[in-house]
């Protein structure tokens, strides 16, 4: 009879090696462990190379105790000018130096291109204080503060939920948007 070969291979076992050898290698390897200042600066480089410059600034408060009509007029009277423009003439509304041009049946001012207008006080203090605050958004965004201008300018109803007496009182929400003007 004939004898079949077993295709069958025999493993061949390892001894394993000594556990001193094996501590050995892990000594000799050594990883370098970055100090924390090094991988500030490393990040430093990176935020640095990697940060992209924003072209629009805005600035959104809600529920402005103002007029919405007020607010109107301020808005078409400060669009397409500088922030610091702006604060400088609704300084000068504060003075009553100038009047914000106003429509409809109100008393005529003094003032060039302007047949009627009024001093809303009250709605120029509070707009004074959003374009502060525009103006620093303008700052954090790394925009040129001099190339920068007012795009738009908007003011809607806000909810108004104080009601005493049947009374509603002001409520306005008000929306600046400003970008840097390539000149």
């Amino acid at each position: 009879m004939e004898e079949k070969k077993s295709n069958l291979k025999v493993k061949e076992h390892k001894t394993p090696t000594p556990v001193e050898n094996v501590k050995t290698e892990v000594k000799e390897q050594k990883v370098s462990v970055p100090v924390k200042e090094e991988v500030k600066e490393k990040k430093k480089e990176e935020s640095s190379s990697k940060k992209i410059k924003k072209t629009e600034a805005t600035s959104a408060p809600t529920s402005l105790p103002i007029s919405k009509k007020h607010s109107m007029y301020i808005c078409s009277f400060i669009k397409n000018k500088s922030i610091d423009r702006a604060m400088k003439e609704l300084n000068e509304v504060l003075l009553y130096k100038r009047a914000i041009p106003f429509k409809g049946e109100i008393p005529h001012r003094k003032g060039k291109g302007m047949m009627s207008g009024r001093y809303p006080i009250n709605a120029t203090k509070i707009f004074i204080q959003i374009l502060k605050g525009l103006k620093g958004n303008v700052l954090a965004n790394g925009m040129d503060l001099e190339r920068t201008k007012i795009v738009s300018c908007s003011a809607s109803w806000a909810a108004r939920p104080r009601r005493a007496g049947g009374v509603r009182f002001k409520r306005t929400n008000v929306t600046l948007k400003a970008q840097e003007i390539a000149q």
